[in-house]
């Protein structure tokens, strides 16, 4: 018997007074209970009860290892008590982690209001576009952009992600309008290296088979919101996820392109290191997310951080 099991049997002879009732109560035979409190007086070299035909009594070394048992047992009690009660409530630290321009613009606006509700949390925001391991950086819930892998993490769909191809009136006024996906091969293509196939672009027109084209240009770079910034400053022609290319269309600093034509909009997913007792405030947030991102035009919003309420 392990020394936790033997600490509470003894707790429970002492109490009860009764190696029968200890041992109903232990779900053991009297036998064995028997048994191992003379193993456990061994291992300590000290005799703990004194025991005769009318009954048993503790030692003065029973009486002190009785109390020091207690005192374990009511702190395994504390114990138990905190960890239930952190797994209930909807407070303390939150660790995040997601892409850096989803973040930034709109996973960062979403914890301002879930804070608002609920104001014990603690952001702990991760930007990385890259795929973090949950268990090495101590990851509660990562949102990934894309098809997820088999795996052991816990999953739950959010939505999704829709992109769009742009490009400045001043680049357009300078190369011309394709009109086309197969043009693009012509023109300056600016790439966002953090999506797979990144030179690849691929449409959809709703008559036809998709069309993929391979694209190249003056810029590469693993930062959606560089590729923003070149695309405004007229380097060439971007696809860009749709929450971050509508504000610049709506202030016409950026033109919608190929409007007969989709590109594939991105699975999202939060991740989560294990199915299993996913503690209350990871899965209130997730819940939250879910709302957000369920609802197709979601990239409509306008997700600057001061307008969204709490």
């Amino acid at each position: 018997m392990d020394k936790l099991t033997g600490l509470q049997l003894f707790i429970r002879l002492v109490e009860s007074g009764s190696f029968s009732r200890t041992a109903h109560d232990m779900k053991l035979s009297q036998p064995t209970v028997t048994k191992h409190i003379a193993a456990l007086e061994s291992r300590l070299g000290v005799r703990l009860l004194n025991r005769n035909t009318r009954g048993m009594r503790l030692t003065e070394a029973g009486a002190l290892y009785y109390e020091r048992c207690k005192i374990i047992e009511r702190e395994l009690e504390a114990a138990d008590r905190l960890v239930t009660n952190l797994g209930e409530d909807i407070s303390g630290p939150l660790r995040v982690a997601c892409p850096a321009g989803l973040g930034r613009h709109v996973i960062l606006p979403l914890a301002r209001a879930f804070i608002a509700r609920n104001p014990g949390v603690r952001f702990d925001l991760l930007l990385d576009d890259h795929t973090l391991n949950l268990l090495e950086h101590g990851i509660d819930v990562a949102v990934r952009m894309g098809r997820l892998a088999d795996s052991a993490l816990g999953s739950r769909q959010l939505g999704l992600n829709p992109w769009v191809t742009v490009a400045s009136p001043d680049y357009l006024e300078r190369q011309g309008m394709p009109t086309t996906p197969e043009a693009l091969a012509t023109h300056d293509c600016l790439v966002y290296s953090s999506v797979p196939g990144d030179q690849r672009w691929q449409y959809q027109h709703a008559e036809g088979p998709t069309v993929a084209v391979s694209v190249r240009g003056p810029l590469r770079t693993n930062d959606i919101d560089s590729i923003v910034a070149a695309t405004l400053a007229g380097m060439g022609i971007a696809i860009l996820p749709t929450y971050l290319a509508r504000p610049v269309i709506e202030r016409e600093a950026l033109v919608p392109l190929l409007p007969a034509y989709t590109l594939p909009a991105q699975q999202m997913h939060a991740v989560y290191p294990s199915p299993r007792l996913v503690p209350t405030k990871v899965l209130a947030w997730i819940e939250f997310m879910q709302t957000q991102f369920a609802n197709p035009h979601w990239p409509a919003r306008d997700w600057t951080l001061a307008n969204l309420p709490g």
